[in-house]
């Protein structure tokens, strides 16, 4: 990796890992629904310069718009189960099974776009499984633990992985850019939906809430995902794919040092096995 680009994914796995204890601490204030409408509304604001600039090569066809939309509710509702799983759950947990996505990626390539399977990557795909297997009956022991945000948080994971295999199947001839710039407006609208059907639209205006909205939503959103979208142009994917699993460790150890989450022998034991995991999943395969 150039050194110019490894410092640039220094600082994106530094974003996306603190992001977790920052969102984590702006759920205390509001519920998740708004909290991720609220960062989308601003990721929006923020790549808004980049979309004026970018114009002329959006979609024509109403086609693609569909796939387009379809695409942007998926991470949408994958973004607010996300946050509902970590309001509940703590950011090691939720940050390392929201990370299990490459498995899922995995599973459903194999199904619609063809990818084979090897021995190496079934092999990952075991120790992640055994590792979200201990995570889970350690937890089942806690008079503390729920069911529900871990589900969510497995669910969010899947949708993520469903929205990457189904860009790939459908919007591969869209730039990876076009993608991050209209998510974030069309995600906001149907989020939007939902707040006023559920509730109503509320707004905290403690310091502390407004530095994780701004935090998350101009640094982690926008910034990072633009960031990432040229680290996967200019290096290899699968290394920035499987180096990227240093974010999981990055929330976990701020969890534990920020806001004093204990990480137990059990957790780290099921940590080392799904990071393993999913280390072997993205291991690239050798060429005949």
């Amino acid at each position: 990796m150039k050194k110019r680009n490894y410092v640039l994914f220094t600082l994106v796995s530094f974003i996306w890992g603190s992001c977790w204890t920052i969102m984590k601490i702006g759920l205390q204030f509001i519920d998740p629904l708004n909290f991720v409408a609220q960062r989308f509304l601003l990721a929006s604001i923020a790549l808004l310069p980049v979309l004026i600039l970018r114009r002329r090569t959006l979609p024509r066809d109403s086609y693609t718009w569909l796939k387009l939309i379809t695409l942007s509710l998926i991470i949408a509702v994958s973004a607010t189960l996300t946050s509902i799983g970590l309001l509940y759950e703590t950011i090691g947990l939720s940050s390392l099974l929201t990370y299990t996505q490459p498995l899922f990626v995995f599973c459903l390539a194999i199904i619609f776009l063809g990818e084979r399977i090897t021995k190496i990557k079934a092999l990952g795909l075991i120790s992640s499984f055994l590792g979200v297997a201990m995570l889970y009956i350690g937890k089942s022991f806690s008079q503390t633990f729920l069911l529900e945000p871990f589900l969510l948080l497995v669910l969010g994971a899947f949708l993520w992985a469903v929205s990457i295999v189904y860009y790939k199947k459908f919007l591969g001839h869209v730039e990876p850019a076009i993608i991050n710039i209209i998510q974030f407006p069309i995600g906001l609208t149907f989020l939007l939906l939902l707040v006023f059907m559920t509730g109503s639209l509320s707004f905290c205006r403690d310091t502390l809430y407004i530095f994780s909205i701004l935090y998350t939503s101009i640094l982690g959103s926008a910034l990072a995902s633009t960031i990432w979208l040229f680290l996967i142009r200019e290096e290899e994917a699968i290394v920035i794919s499987t180096s990227s699993l240093i974010v999981p460790v990055i929330a976990t150890l701020l969890g534990w040092l920020l806001i004093g989450e204990s990480i137990g022998y059990d957790f780290l034991a099921s940590f080392i096995l799904v990071l393993t995991g999913l280390y072997l999943v993205n291991m690239p395969t050798s060429g005949r």
